[in-house]
């Protein structure tokens, strides 16, 4: 690929190349300055970054080799100290209903606009990494955060413009640690894809907003460990510095969506306790980080994902030892998300639909969390409704639910389940038609009114492939509740029976990439290791 022309001879000589095609307008948010810095961090911080991820490594083997997740030894004085982490600011004091969403632009001023209590602008999973995509995201947020950010439907049909006030406050999630971002190499390294989204954000936009003590707000995603959490406040701390802002000005909530995280909330929270606000119950990918922890663990395989709610046992005691964990440090335990998206057209799917929602919702705020997930503007009146009732005061730390259980047998008990011929089919189905959007440059899809974004996907992948090879070592294999085996012959017939499936498929979103992500899905799942992420295999093909 041709690299693109650099800004200016000062930026070639930092040693930081372009290799994505140019987009217009690049040069006002990839200045000379911008780069300089952006080739600052990498630097500083990419040994330490690629320490970590050899160490994720290391701890999997482990954890294939027979080795059970636990509470560390070494930090115990950690977990018993009595400690807090630094008072929050007035803006993250209520966050009872937070909306999430990609970073395109009528996206941004939907969800700013949409009564939400926060916005969390996503350049993760909910976000495929074109170069395009990158770059309209930030530029879109960097006129968000100035007012200015309007946009037009491409018939005309439709202007849409921020409110002058009452907006949601803006927090960004960047990517996690284990991506690169290959458009942008320093010294022949790719640079992070964390530290290139929240580091070209915090340059445009971290002094405007500390102005009017709005942050910098972010969302840290895939931690697995208390050193992880200490690279990012290094980070952190060092951007402060860079941009001329108070250590501590930029605070960050973590996401518990690992399960080897659920052993360190104490020391994540510790090692961030100058700037942390908070930890929120990521569990559609804490459901995928436990399949992919106990991948060769035959006794540890959950049923179909349908059937893997936050009312099993040991998701319940991940959610309740979250809220316990934060309020004794005074950090706020932020709930997860409810997917769901309103069903047109069948008023009572739609409210059994809703009634799932108001379920999810009402067992968050009774068992303690100070606030919540939606995925659409439409459920956001109803988890208010639902949190306004039982949690009338900004957030409930003062819940301290010191009756939570904090076992290591209960947080990875498996769930007991089946897997029906309808589940597997389904995520077959689902993760095929995810990839196929997400191979076209669409990181959140909506598929049988749901919201599927790259955690949901990665459940059903990794699913398909531990039910896969659960009969490698020549056992029996596993089988549907019909009495099929789940086999290979199965997984074959599921995928090619899906192009007759999905005759309209040119209606669908990426509908023109579903042969590519049968390939791609096909090559994953009999692949002999289950792959790390889906979004690194299918990053090259993007």
């Amino acid at each position: 690929m041709n690299s693109t022309p650099l800004p200016s001879d000062a930026a070639h000589a930092s040693g930081l190349r372009l290799t994505a095609p140019p987009m217009a307008g690049q040069e006002d948010l990839l200045t000379p300055e911008a780069l300089r810095f952006l080739a600052e961090l990498h630097r500083r911080f990419e040994p330490v970054r690629r320490q970590r991820l050899a160490a994720r490594r290391e701890r999997q083997a482990r954890f294939d080799a027979g080795e059970l997740p636990d509470f560390r030894p070494d930090t115990r004085a950690i977990r018993e100290g009595d400690w807090r982490v630094a008072e929050l600011p007035a803006a993250l004091l209520d966050r009872r209903v937070e909306i999430t969403g990609p970073v395109e632009p009528k996206m941004v001023i939907n969800a700013l606009n949409s009564g939400a209590n926060c916005y969390m602008a996503d350049f993760e999973d909910s976000t495929a990494p074109t170069w395009i995509n990158l770059l309209t995201g930030q530029r879109a947020l960097r006129k968000a955060v100035a007012g200015s950010l309007d946009w037009m439907a491409p018939d005309g049909s439709k202007h849409y413009v921020l409110k002058t006030d009452g907006l949601a406050v803006l927090m960004v999630r960047p990517r996690g640690w284990h991506l690169d971002e290959k458009h942008v190499s320093v010294d022949g390294e790719n640079m992070s894809g964390s530290l290139f989204d929240l580091g070209l954000f915090a340059f445009h936009n971290a002094n405007a907003l500390a102005a009017r003590d709005l942050g910098p707000y972010f969302y840290l995603p895939k931690m697995q460990c208390m050193e992880e959490a200490a690279l990012w406040d290094e980070a952190l701390a060092f951007i402060e510095v860079r941009l001329g802002l108070p250590i501590g000005q930029m605070k960050a909530t973590v996401l518990i969506e690992t399960l080897p995280a659920v052993f360190e909330m104490d020391e994540i929270l510790h090692a961030l306790r100058g700037r942390i606000a908070g930890l929120n119950c990521g569990r559609w990918d804490y459901v995928f980080s436990y399949l992919k922890t106990f991948r060769r663990h035959r006794d540890r395989v959950l049923p179909e994902r349908g059937q893997v709610t936050m009312t099993q046992p040991f998701l319940k005691a991940y959610s309740e030892l979250l809220i316990r964990t934060c309020h004794r440090r005074g950090a706020h335990a932020m709930g997860g998300m409810a997917a769901q998206i309103p069903i047109s057209g069948d008023t009572e799917a739609n409210e059994r639909a809703l009634d799932r929602v108001r379920a999810d919702k009402l067992r968050e705020v009774t068992a303690g969390h100070d606030g919540t997930w939606v995925a659409h503007p439409a459920l956001i009146p109803l988890a208010k409704d639902i949190f306004d009732a039982h949690m009338p005061g900004p957030n409930q730390r003062d819940v301290l639910r010191e009756d939570a259980i904090a076992d290591r047998d209960t947080l990875i008990r498996p769930s007991v389940g089946t897997i029906t011929r309808a589940g597997f089919d389904g995520n077959v189905e689902v993760c095929v038609r995810y990839l196929a959007a997400w191979l076209d440059g669409q990181g959140c899809v909506p598929i049988h009114w749901l919201m599927e974004d790259a955690a949901t996907a990665e459940i059903c992948r990794a699913q398909l492939w531990q039910w896969m090879h659960y009969a490698d070592d020549g056992r029996e294999p596993l089988h549907l509740d019909d009495g099929t085996p789940v086999d290979m012959s199965l997984f074959d017939r599921a995928l090619m029976s899906l192009p007759s499936k999905l005759a309209d498929r040119m209606r669908l979103p990426g509908g023109a990439k579903i042969n590519d992500a049968i390939a791609l899905l096909d090559q994953l799942t009999h692949a002999d290791e289950l792959a790390d992420f889906l979004t690194e295999a299918a990053y090259e093909r993007l």
